[in-house]
Parts: structure tokens; sequence; C-alpha cells
């Protein structure tokens, strides 16, 4: 078998959202939309890698090159923007053999990385992948590390009344009668992503955290991506907006991205805002909320009083004999 790895010039950049929309392991952040602007706010070249078995499309690897210090590094996401998944995603394997699928897995990654060992060279290598690309032993065959990180998913298909039993006692509670007439929420624009953003920004600042996300990537991420991809939801009090949420989604999942800082309001505004998010959501035929992160302790237990169900999705990293210096190249850019 052989698969041929390019960089995707701009005729075949024309059909990546197609084989975006074809990967069961795909997501919002893999569309061409989303890799430009992410590049654009990281100061990354983009390297848009897709693999071909003759004429058919067999995967799709987006890489984020960063060389500081004369060091190449690489990601899949790119570090700070807070994306949470991208990495490899394949492309037309659903029909296939198990043996024959694994053949063609092995040998896309590994076409992969030797382009990038032949056209980067990098020190240092590190990926987020997708909690539905769950093989990763051709990542492991390639001299990478894959440890497991967290997330939870609410399934939405029971429906609205279903969903809402499931609740924690506290949860229902909090959403069950609807929001307070003195609150409101709603879809927003341009001025609800700078709120939301900017009120996130401030939390991370009053614990001393670091938070790189900038509304102007926010922005050109929503004006990039079709229409109702990127989605903003406010709460106001009396009409004082108090908090919100970003949310990404595609077909079949949304997620729960950026907003949800702590607020002083006298409602549980963050409560009823995820509730307003998965009602829209499942209006639509969407059927999972992706709640992006179970990893921290703090506020696992806010995420949890949902139902939802713990996925797993990998980080995986491989460093070349100058570790140190790589690693150091890294932290620099956070």
């Amino acid at each position: 078998m052989s698969i041929e790895i390019t960089k995707a010039t701009d005729d075949e950049l024309d059909d990546w959202n197609r084989y975006v929309e074809r990967s069961p392991h795909a997501n919002p952040f893999h569309r061409l939309g989303s890799l430009e602007t992410m590049a654009d706010h990281a100061n990354a070249d983009l390297h848009p890698l897709i693999g071909f078995k003759g004429q058919e499309p067999v995967g799709i690897f987006p890489i984020f090159e960063i060389e500081r210090m004369g060091v190449s590094t690489v990601f899949s996401p790119p570090p700070d923007l807070l994306v949470p998944y991208l990495g490899p995603a394949l492309c037309n394997v659903e029909k296939l053999k198990q043996r024959k699928r694994e053949r063609r897995h092995e040998k896309f990654i590994d076409g992969c990385f030797e382009w990038l060992d032949r056209a980067c060279d990098p020190r240092y290598v590190h990926l987020n992948t997708d909690p539905r690309y769950d093989d990763f032993r051709p990542l492991g065959w390639n001299g990478l590390e894959a440890s497991p990180n967290y997330s939870y998913r609410v399934d939405l298909t029971p429906g609205a009344d279903d969903l809402l039993k499931r609740f924690s006692s506290d949860a229902r509670s909090n959403v069950k009668n609807g929001a307070p007439e003195h609150c409101t929420i709603e879809e927003g624009g341009e001025d609800a992503i700078r709120r939301i953003v900017t009120q996130v920004s401030r939390r991370y600042d009053a614990q001393d955290e670091y938070y790189a996300v900038t509304p102007a990537f926010v922005i050109d991420l929503r004006e990039r991506l079709p229409d109702g991809c990127v989605r903003a939801y406010v709460c106001r009090v009396d009409g004082r907006f108090v908090g919100g949420m970003i949310t990404l989604e595609d077909d079949d999942i949304i997620y729960r991205w950026q907003g949800g800082a702590k607020h002083d309001a006298d409602v549980a505004a963050n409560d009823l805002v995820d509730w307003h998010i998965m009602r829209d959501a499942i209006d639509r035929d969407i059927d999972g909320y992706d709640l992006v992160g179970a990893n921290s302790r703090r506020l696992n237990g806010y995420k949890a009083k949902f139902n939802p169900e713990l996925r797993t999705y990998h980080q995986a990293e491989r460093a070349g004999p100058a570790l140190q210096v790589a690693r150091e190249a890294y932290l620099r850019l956070r």
C-alpha cells in the first residue's frame, strides 16, 4: 500500500473542509478557517498535511511549526490558545476491515512524520488528539509518548425532559423553572464575545494564572467559520452582563469552550446558561454537549452535576536530543 503525504496545495485546500466533514475524528477546530486563525494568532507556520491513496484521501493532519532560538517545534494544536483537540483525523476508514484499517492508519502516520522530519526537523512535538481518535500505536511507533487526559460529554439524545431528570438535585432546582424574570439569556455578537473573554481573562488574572485567548482571536474564528459554528450566549440580570459561554459546534457535538467565570449575581447564571445551550442544541438535533475538560478537581464538581459521560483524549509528546532547549523554547511561548 502506497500513501502519498503532501502539504495541501491551494486546490487541495478547497476540499479540506469536505475531508473534515467526512472524518470520524475531526471537529470544528480542524476546519480550514480555524486552522488559519490559529496560525495567525499563534504566529505559527501552518502545514496542512493530507494523505492520499491514489486519488482517495486517507487522512488529514494539521501541524503548526514555531521556531524559537533556532529550535523547530511543532504542535497540533498550537500552544496557549486553549484549543482542546486537534491532531490527525482519518478519512474513509469506517467500512474497512480491521487489518486494512490499521495498515492504512500506520502508513499515514509514518508518512506524516517522515514529511515533518524532512521538512521541519523538529526537536519537540506536541499533540492533543480528539477523544474519538483512539488508536495511538502509530504515534508511539514514531517516538511519541501518549498520556491520557479527560473530558465530559453530556448525551443530549434523550431530550430535554429526560436529560433534566438525570441532573443532580441542585442543578435541577436551579434550572427547572427557567430563568427568573429579571434574568435573560440570549445569543450575542462581537460585543458578547468581548465581554465573555474579558471576564474570563480577569478571573485568570485574579488567580495569577496565564490566559492568552483574546477577543480578536474568537471574533476571527467566528468570521472564518460557517454561520452558527461559533455562538456567544450571554446572561444578564436586570440588564447587567453577569456571564456567558462561547461554544463551537458541528452537526453532532457542541463544545463548551470559553466562559463560565465566577460572578456576583443572585441567580445561578452558569447553570442557566448551560441549560439554555443544551436545549438549543437539542432543538438543532445535536447529539452531545462536550464540556471541554475534566482534569481540574476544582471545576469537575460543577460539570459532573449534569451527569456527563467521562471521555478520554490524549496528549502525545516527542522530544529530540535537545530536549531541555526545546522545552525552554516552548515555555517562552507562554
